[in-house]
């Protein structure tokens, strides 16, 4: 039997990334065009006030695989959603603005490397993990909440909050459709449904770079996201049965 052809969609979401954009477009274009699979790129703005739509549109005129697919401002949840939902690919990849995973890592979620899953899911915890550049400080307390998130929901899930995760698009179907969160624990819902529907799960242990221009602050904005995290687990504490109502 042939080996599958690969049908990929990376997924984008964009708020406000005027400054980033531009780089990681062109490296995902330059790998992705050396590749002999079915890509796209989906630019996913999510409603941004800045330069951000205008700059992914001057790469999609020149790369007509890369879509710019406009959203209103609903958060990082909602445009990553929306974006996995018009998607095409058989996979579809969720992948930070940010490109702190490098891209050469993507051959890593993709058969022949991996295969027989629903999900997988960046980690940078492991022993096959690495990070740089990380502040202690920022690590510890990240470790802090995701404990929490494994605890109250995820349990056995080492990084729950990796903004790199790989979807088949039934996965996608099975999920989404059920999904309320649009904030900052959306990826905790998403996997909590995959879980209470009985879909598989892999980790895929990355490299991982530090930036320190993320927009989460677990300090900050970690209140709101505990509220988030226990209306999911009061969701999906039933099951599938619960879910599916």
């Amino acid at each position: 039997m042939p080996p599958e052809r690969i049908s990929i969609s990376i997924v984008v979401p964009a708020f406000n990334e005027a400054a980033r954009i531009g780089p990681t477009l062109e490296t995902l274009c330059e790998h992705l065009q050396q590749r002999s699979w079915d890509w796209e790129i989906r630019v996913v703005d999510d409603g941004s006030t800045d330069a951000t739509a205008g700059i992914a549109q001057s790469f999609a005129a020149e790369e007509p695989r890369l879509v710019v697919q406009r959203e209103p401002h609903r958060g990082k949840g909602g445009a990553v959603k929306a974006g996995l939902l018009a998607a095409k690919g058989s996979y579809r990849f969720m992948c930070d603005a940010d490109l702190s995973m490098p891209i050469s890592e993507l051959k890593s979620f993709l058969p022949p490397l991996l295969d027989g899953y629903d999900v997988a899911i960046g980690t940078r915890e492991g022993v096959a993990a690495r990070r740089v550049g990380e502040p202690r400080s920022r690590h510890l307390v990240g470790r802090m909440f995701n404990l929490a998130v494994q605890r109250l929901v995820l349990p056995g899930i080492e990084d729950s909050q990796c903004g790199f995760k790989m979807f088949r698009a039934a996965a996608v179907q099975a999920i989404l459709p059920h999904t309320r969160v649009d904030g900052w624990a959306f990826d905790v819902e998403m996997l909590a449904i995959a879980r209470a529907k009985g879909l598989r799960i892999v980790e895929v242990p990355i490299e991982w770079h530090y930036r320190s221009e993320s927009r989460l602050s677990v300090g900050r904005d970690g209140l709101g996201m505990l509220r988030e995290i226990l209306a999911i687990r009061s969701r999906t504490s039933g099951g599938v049965g619960r879910v599916n109502r």
